[in-house]
């Protein structure tokens, strides 16, 4: 266009652009999006008598990861300095569930993500609310909807589960204490083992929980208007392929093949 940069950055300051800036979305195929988003944003604004929303998830693949250098150390007019090549000592895998009405965590670090640790972790939730009726937020990750949790819940009347809609974590407040958890614990960290990483988790989940405060959900359904139509619109524009099921092979297929 010829103009002085000066101009430019005129325009687009009075514009309110800022075409520097990128931001990333994700519409839920769900089906059933509106009706799990209700309900669990209906759990976070009004939650039944007597009962706690708890909210569920795992953040597996945590690295220990060690700098193959000394640190440089903050000092006047420098940021601390660390090269960016590293060793990585192995992952921890971290099973957590948020209180919502405290802020506090529940938490179990274990080796790997899989069904048994997480319905051992279940059992531990249970034991720290005893004689509560319990409403569980998570998503819909195999371990925590297959044949093996429907019987947990079978044997735990006062526990009920209520499940995101696919491709809508945020839906999930436990997601916001990861966040916490990667910025303030994990992102200026340095681990020379495994050990480290889960004495670092647990001394984070020690802080944490004496300092915690209250996840309060702000959006009602008016404030979701917005989500729920471009969801809709964006349903309605790209139906959902059904799911081609394979055919089991039999012992003569087999044998043929």
């Amino acid at each position: 266009m010829g103009l002085p940069h000066s101009t430019v950055h005129a325009i687009l300051q009075a514009s309110e652009l800022q075409p520097h800036r990128i931001r990333t979305f994700t519409f839920s195929p769900d089906p059933d999006f509106l009706a799990k988003l209700l309900d669990i944003v209906g759990l976070y604004l009004n939650p039944p008598e007597n009962a706690l929303v708890i909210c569920v998830d795992d953040k597996p693949g945590i690295q220990a990861l060690d700098r193959t250098q000394p640190l440089l150390p903050l000092c006047a007019n420098k940021p601390r300095s660390w090269t960016n090549e590293y060793v990585r000592h192995g992952t921890q895998t971290l099973i957590a569930a948020l209180e919502i009405a405290t802020g506090k965590v529940l938490a179990h670090i274990r080796n790997r993500r899989t069904s048994v640790n997480f319905l051992r972790f279940m059992n531990e939730v249970v034991r720290a609310y005893p004689d509560r009726e319990l409403h569980i937020v998570a998503d819909n990750l195999n371990i925590h909807k297959n044949e093996a949790l429907r019987r947990w819940v079978g044997r735990h009347p006062g526990v009920s589960f209520h499940y995101t809609p696919t491709h809508a974590s945020w839906v999930n407040l436990i997601e916001c204490f990861f966040s916490i958890l990667s910025k303030q614990g994990l992102a200026h960290s340095v681990q020379h083992s495994k050990q480290d990483l889960k004495d670092l988790l647990t001394h984070f989940l020690h802080s944490y929980n004496n300092t915690c405060q209250p996840f309060t959900w702000t959006k009602g359904p008016e404030k979701l208007q917005h989500i729920i139509e471009t969801t809709k619109d964006y349903q309605a524009t790209h139906p959902r392929k059904p799911r081609r099921r394979r055919a089991k092979r039999t012992k003569d297929d087999s044998i043929k093949n």
